[in-house]
């Protein structure tokens, strides 16, 4: 072939490289509500599709849960292993993006060789002799893939959605990590109220004891009253045991998630009053937006998408452009001369006439791993339907459930003041007395049991609705923290 005709293929071959086999990603639609099913006191928000993520643990105004976040995120290793995952991630584009352009290489050789004379003949009538002599060579090299059939395009097209997919997992990685450590935070707040709440029915209790120990002293009372009181006693001093084993645990799976070790690691008890912020609500589509797993779940599709063409395009033929230009001499000092010159200019070509069905079997392979990867984010939207909604009503539900304990422990407290009273008159029996105690602590567990679970679903429905709500700009709304867009938020009384 002339240099003519080879450099007519050369043009031709690089005009159908723009062509890439297999399906242009598209977005699979998904059916989502407009609105959230909502109840009192829950109100709409505004949607913000740019929805800061950020430190939304700050709206729950605790120093102390803003220090171990900090922590958190600063010495997870969780959240380092998403990281480095990103950085495979952002290196293996790198190298997708490099088969682009053309692969330059330069090779030297230097050696003195013999040759056989006895290797085999190339003419009869030219026979062999032995040679002893040097080899000098320096030669660039250079290869190119013409991408006909859009391998290296699709390749590149999935290495950029791995990235993005990566970069989403780092950030719900983060999401988990802060909500799970903010969970462990408020359960341990909840179990420190609740035993203030046990210590304080002791300390009423052993009161009360040594009221009935003195009126049975004094013949007012059978032993039979103070009997019943120490067995009162005694069960809620168990109480105590079993509430600080689950406090431990709480503080153990803190250390763990801010990366310190366990057995190093002590938070004191903290009685300061909780509630949750108030947390704005948009549209369900924007929780689709602000939601990290929703986003790596989008990005993996487009990622499986591009594989079809990487797979599709081996059916295609592979050109390779592969000149080499360089000097050979048996002289050091003739190495750059110009007979040394030697150079070479073509264009490979390969093609599958017959494999057994293994590229199509891999096609197949490619689109079953597209179908999965739709069906997973199918998936994942409709969890995240469920989680927010089930935050939205759980949240609501919770808020009146602690009111009405609230009213149930101030009802209680005055059930023991008169059974107490009227006990002391003689009017009934200790057993009352015993039974209103009982109440009194159980509602007023009761009532600290829902406060921790109001700050878990608070938690909860933050990481439904992706994060946080708002911009960093200024805080307008002191109840929201947001700026005026969001104030018509929902939240609880």
């Amino acid at each position: 072939m002339s240099l003519r005709r080879a450099s007519t293929a050369v043009g031709l071959a690089a005009l159908l490289a723009g062509c890439a086999v297999g399906p242009d990603y598209k977005a699979p639609a998904v059916d989502i509500p407009v609105s959230w099913k909502l109840e009192a006191p829950w109100q709409q928000g505004v949607p913000s599709d740019m929805a800061d993520k950020g430190p939304w643990w700050q709206r729950f105004g605790d120093a102390a849960l803003d220090t171990l976040e900090r922590q958190a995120q600063a010495n997870s290793p969780t959240l380092d292993l998403a990281g480095a995952r990103l950085a495979q991630a952002r290196a293996t584009l790198s190298g997708s993006q490099a088969a682009r352009y053309p692969q330059l290489g330069i090779g030297t050789r230097a050696q003195r060789l013999r040759i056989s004379a006895n290797r085999p003949l190339t003419n009869y009538s030219s026979p062999n002799a032995e040679t002893v002599q040097n080899d000098f060579a320096l030669s660039l090299t250079a290869g190119y893939e013409l991408d006909l059939a859009g391998r290296v395009q699709r390749s590149a097209e999935g290495a950029t959605a791995s990235v993005a997919q990566s970069a989403a997992d780092l950030e719900n990685t983060r999401l988990l990590l802060t909500t799970d450590l903010a969970s462990a935070y408020f359960n341990l707040r909840s179990t420190d109220i609740e035993l203030d709440v046990v210590t304080r029915s002791i300390a009423l209790q052993r009161h009360a004891l040594d009221l009935v120990d003195s009126r049975h002293e004094l013949g007012a009372v059978s032993g039979l009253d103070v009997a019943q009181q120490q067995a009162l006693l005694d069960a809620t001093l168990t109480q105590v045991d079993v509430l600080n084993k689950q406090r431990s645990q709480y503080e153990h799976a803190i250390a763990t998630l801010i990366g310190t070790p366990a057995p190093s690691f002590t938070l004191a008890p903290d009685l300061r009053p909780i509630t949750p912020p108030p947390i704005p609500l948009g549209v369900p589509s924007e929780a689709l937006e602000r939601r990290p797993d929703v986003a790596s779940a989008e990005r993996a599709m487009a990622a499986a998408n591009a594989q079809i063409g990487v797979a599709t395009a081996a059916f295609y033929p592979s050109v390779m452009l592969a000149p080499v230009a360089g000097v050979d001499s048996n002289k050091l000092s003739a190495l750059f001369n110009a007979p040394s010159l030697l150079w070479s200019l073509g264009i490979s070509a390969t093609a599958p006439l017959f494999d057994g069905g293994r590229i199509r079997s891999n096609v197949d392979f490619a689109r079953a791993g597209y179908d999965a990867s739709v069906a997973s984010y199918r998936r994942v939207v409709l969890n995240a339907m469920q989680e927010a909604e089930d935050g939205i009503t759980g949240l609501a539900a919770l808020d009146r459930a602690s009111s009405q304990a609230l009213t149930a422990v101030g009802a209680a407290r005055r059930v023991l003041d008169m059974a107490t009273s009227r006990y002391e008159g003689g009017a009934s029996t200790y057993l009352d007395v015993i039974a209103a105690q009982q109440s009194l602590l159980t509602a007023e567990r009761q009532a600290a049991q829902l406060l921790g679970q109001r700050m878990l679903t608070a938690v909860f429905l933050v990481k439904a609705l992706g994060g946080d709500w708002c911009g960093t700009g200024a805080v307008a709304d002191p109840r929201t923290g947001c700026p005026a867009p969001l104030r018509q938020v929902a939240g609880t009384r």
